[in-house]
């Protein structure tokens, strides 16, 4: 279930970035970026942050504040920061770029990907980690990112 709630909004994040960042309009969207950030969503994000959330919670048990302080801070200043290029070097394979090409890219955005996700992520995983049960944290840190995604499907496709 949350690997298809990630796919369907990593796809919804990527057609906002298209319609209202980018200002494409309906006949200058580009519909196979859309399905690959959606297939970015299915095979890459959604199991690998749900089985996060899930090592995180063995590592880190319980649900006060500060677990939950504890768990954002090895979830941005560990894992988001790998994830985040990971998910950098995807996008970037599957829009044909090269090794070097990719290389590039990632050394061009990940500093100021990584930033921005440190304006967004931190207070938004604290109250995740302290009020929402395990089960439901993928699904509201989806809800959360369609924000995110569209800045994440700009900031990747952006050549």
């Amino acid at each position: 279930w949350a690997v298809l709630v990630a796919g369907a909004l990593m796809g919804a994040g990527d057609v906002i970035a298209q319609q209202l960042v980018e200002q494409r309009g309906l006949q200058g969207h580009h519909g196979p970026r859309t399905l690959k950030m959606m297939a970015i969503g299915f095979c890459f994000v959604g199991p690998v942050v749900g089985g996060w959330y899930k090592i995180l919670d063995q590592l880190i048990p319980g649900t006060t504040k500060v677990v939950a302080v504890k768990k954002m801070v090895l979830d941005q200043g560990g894992f988001a920061p790998c994830f985040l290029g990971c998910f950098l070097a995807i996008t970037g394979a599957m829009n044909g770029l090269s090794v070097e090409e990719n290389w590039s890219k990632i050394q061009q955005d990940y500093t100021d990907a990584l930033l921005t996700n440190y304006c967004i992520w931190p207070p938004v995983q604290i109250a995740n980690f302290y009020f929402v049960p395990l089960k439901h944290r993928l699904a509201v840190v989806q809800c959360v990112a369609i924000v995110w995604n569209c800045y994440l499907s700009w900031k990747a496709n952006r050549m």
